[in-house]
């Protein structure tokens, strides 16, 4: 990636110098209904987060074999599991004999998942090994009644999801270009998770938006990270759904020439990675990196953010832990306290303007390519999504079978 790096320096350098951005190719609006129509909602996360991959996890979250995590995630009790053979696989965390939850929320180390209800028990890998009163109970083929698995896959540090089980994927063709350049993050191995949170937040697309222009900066953060990057200069690419969002730094004031090597390059700009739907990545100088995972409430206007802090391995000592907090707190004051409480504002203005629109400006050419990768995914026919990755499986998926 050092050729791109010193290119997206020299893109940003050339925009600050002549007092550009880059472009969409006109303004777009988009209706209020969009934001807060609760028909349209549910239409959407069915078809954005539950029939197409979300970034459910990172692989941080599940450091060895035997981790886990449960978790609700667009009304889906969600379990993932890394099995004994380090392979990641995903079920939904719901018995099958009477449906109770067999993983209470959270994470630990498990060999085995015994529902509280009539004590069936689940191994690793989903399948039904101990039946409680079995001579008892009567025959069945318990590989039919293994917990239902979902697509799962584990790229460049990230865990992705399809939440239906009827629904499959192909992440390689999901990510397409976009995943050369998460590798070159080392999210799978160059990071330690420091901190993770949640943070209650505005709808869906109200709380996304944030996260995919730079045009608020200067205004929003002026005091906070707003006092490192330049405002209103975007450097946007895009592949396929997903985006990557440069931001130039201030220090490319002092700029006269493009850098010519690598570290020299990062010190001037910053990068946004941005995975459709709900992932955001803002790699940061200095060892330390915010993962943003952003899933949807139950109704349009509240979802959850998970915020990781990550820091590169470093000497544990109370330097490195004086700069991780640091990094934390700053991170928290600027999408909580900043971000989500500007947005708010937004969310409760909706229903007084419910007739009216949003303008996208042309300098936000990443809301623009968000909101109609929504639009594509949710009118997408059958050959479209298989072009996308994206594929219709007949049947259920039952571990051991």
């Amino acid at each position: 990636m050092l050729e791109e790096k010193c290119d997206l320096a020299a893109r940003a350098l050339t925009h600050f110098q002549a007092g550009t951005s880059d472009l969409a190719e006109a303004t777009m609006e988009v209706p209020i209904s969009a934001y807060q129509d609760s028909d349209r909602y549910a239409k959407e996360v069915q078809a954005v987060f539950r029939q197409s991959p979300i970034v459910a996890a990172l692989s941080v979250d599940l450091p060895e074999d035997g981790s886990y995590l449960a978790q609700e995630i667009a009304g889906t009790p969600l379990l993932l599991v890394r099995g004994t053979d380090g392979v990641v696989r995903a079920f939904l965390n719901v018995c099958r004999h009477r449906g109770a939850r067999v993983c209470e929320p959270g994470r630990g180390q498990r060999t085995r998942f015994t529902c509280p209800y009539h004590a069936w028990t689940y191994d690793q890998e989903g399948s039904l090994t101990h039946l409680y009163g079995a001579d008892k109970f009567g025959d069945f083929d318990r590989d039919t009644r293994g917990l239902l698995q979902l697509a799962c896959a584990e790229r460049s540090g990230l865990v992705f999801v399809c939440l239906d089980p009827q629904h499959t994927f192909d992440a390689d063709v999901w990510l397409g270009g976009m995943q050369a350049r998460l590798d070159s993050l080392g999210l799978a191995d160059n990071w330690v998770l420091y901190e993770q949170r949640e943070l209650p937040g505005a709808g869906w697309k109200a709380t996304m938006d944030g996260y995919l222009e730079v045009y608020h900066h200067d205004i929003v953060h002026r005091t906070t990270v707003g006092r490192h990057t330049i405002g209103n200069l975007l450097v946007h690419d895009t592949f396929g759904p997903h985006q990557r969002l440069t931001f130039a730094r201030r220090t490319i004031e002092d700029l006269q020439q493009p850098p010519t090597d690598e570290a020299q390059a990062e010190s001037y700009i910053r990068l946004i990675h941005s995975v459709f739907p709900n992932l955001s990545v803002s790699g940061i100088l200095g060892g330390h990196c915010l993962v943003s995972q952003i899933f949807p409430g139950p109704t349009p206007d509240c979802t959850i953010t998970r915020q990781s802090i990550l820091c590169a391995p470093g000497a544990d000592d109370a330097a490195w832990h004086e700069a991780a907090q640091n990094f934390s707190q700053l991170a928290l004051e600027a999408v909580r306290d900043e971000d989500y409480a500007v947005v708010a504002t937004v969310q409760a203005s909706l229903a007084s303007i419910s007739d009216g629109s949003f303008l996208f400006g042309r300098n936000e050419p990443g809301l623009q390519h968000y909101h109609r990768t929504v639009e594509q995914i949710c009118s997408a026919g059958e050959s479209e999504r298989r072009a996308m990755g994206l594929t219709l499986q007949h049947g259920q998926n039952h571990a051991g079978t």
